[in-house]
């Protein structure tokens, strides 16, 4: 199998752009728990039959599609429904994750986990690249991208690990803050040094 390199980081830090220019770039490819979280709740799937059996016709959509709202707002008011959702998904994300690891022809692979540090992925990857960022201006991009108030954000960011959490994990650090926006020198740095230790895995 490929080195797996985890990426994470994060709200706002930029791992979409990181991820991206990796692949854009280098050809490498991206393998992104967000992407397979929507994929196994997807209309016909058995992970969207368990939750429709679970709350009932209320969390469909009228196309027979999940309701993410409507989902939300379940998982948020309930502590036991979000144990009894996580408990359901994560086992099949991470399967779904493993497979699609499994089929990577480029000589390394990105594992992008934005709640990596929080559900202790990282014995997923080889290594661990966080894209760092102050909170400031995460805070400061969440409000901008988002369109949320400055208490919002700071939930949002105050309900993730913290920056310290994810950087004691990390193996590569890219720096993404206001100051420092130059991305590919980093990016290039690191793609040389993964592509060194993946010919050593051979």
């Amino acid at each position: 199998m490929a080195l797996v390199i985890g990426l994470t980081g994060g709200i706002a830090s930029g791992k979409t752009t990181v991820a991206n220019m990796f692949r854009d770039q280098f050809g490498i490819e991206i393998v992104d728990a967000d992407v397979i979280a929507r994929r196994v709740v997807e209309k016909g799937s058995t992970g969207l039959d368990a939750i429709h059996q679970h709350f009932g016709d209320e969390i469909l959509t009228v196309e027979g599609e999940l309701n993410r709202a409507e989902l939300r707002k379940r998982i948020f008011a309930n502590q036991d429904e979000k144990t009894w959702i996580n408990q359901l998904l994560h086992p099949m994300i991470r399967q779904q994750m493993e497979q699609d690891l499994q089929r990577v022809t480029s000589p390394y692979a990105l594992l992008v986990v934005p709640l990596l540090t929080e559900n202790n992925l990282q014995h997923m990857a080889d290594r661990v690249l966080v894209v760092d960022v102050d909170e400031k201006t995460q805070i400061e991009r969440t409000m901008s991208r988002d369109k949320v108030p400055m208490e919002q954000a700071k939930s949002i960011l105050a309900a993730q690990a913290s920056r310290e959490q994810r950087l004691a994990i990390a193996d590569d650090v890219i720096k993404n803050d206001a100051k420092n926006q130059k991305l590919l020198p980093q990016i290039t740095e690191l793609h040389k040094k993964y592509l060194a230790i993946s010919r050593k895995n051979l």
